[in-house]
């Protein structure tokens, strides 16, 4: 099997109210149908409602809430000898941000009865606090990558 010229990441222009890459990313991945204006309009919405009820800056309880999210390991399955060994392995920094954005998105999702914003914006301030579903998400898959600690070498 030959190998092949790696693809070239797509660069992805900041966002146009903070001029903030990360946020672009999440705005993409909120995007659903290529409503684009949509999903802006609730990542901003839920920036507003995290100012006002926290009266901090949105832009650090946003970064403190994905770097408390993001995971430093992670289990990957691997077949060896017939049998199926989940094998931890350190997160790449790209990962780390799509499975923290993943989380979020998910745990927003989850809850019930009130707008998109207005769960992001619960989730953001659990997360940053160091709590909410998605940080929860986190120490599991961390419990798991320790709890198999033993395959580490099969790596």
């Amino acid at each position: 099997m030959r190998s092949r010229k790696k693809t070239p990441k797509n660069k992805v222009a900041p966002d146009p109210k903070f001029g903030n890459v990360k946020i672009a990313k999440f705005i993409n991945y909120i995007m659903k149908d290529g409503k684009k204006s949509v999903a802006q309009a609730v990542v901003y919405h839920s920036f507003d409602i995290i100012s006002e009820k926290t009266k901090h800056e949105p832009l650090e309880i946003f970064d403190k809430a994905i770097k408390n999210i993001a995971p430093s390991l992670e289990v990957r399955g691997r077949r060896i000898g017939g049998a199926n060994y989940q094998i931890p392995i350190a997160v790449s920094n790209d990962r780390k941000m799509i499975l923290a954005y993943r989380w979020l998105i998910a745990a927003a999702t989850k809850k019930k009865g009130k707008t998109m914003s207005s769960k992001l914006a619960e989730e953001f301030m659990a997360a940053a606090n160091n709590e909410g579903e998605a940080v929860k998400k986190r120490e599991d898959t961390h419990k798991m990558a320790e709890s198999n600690r033993a395959f580490a070498h099969f790596a």
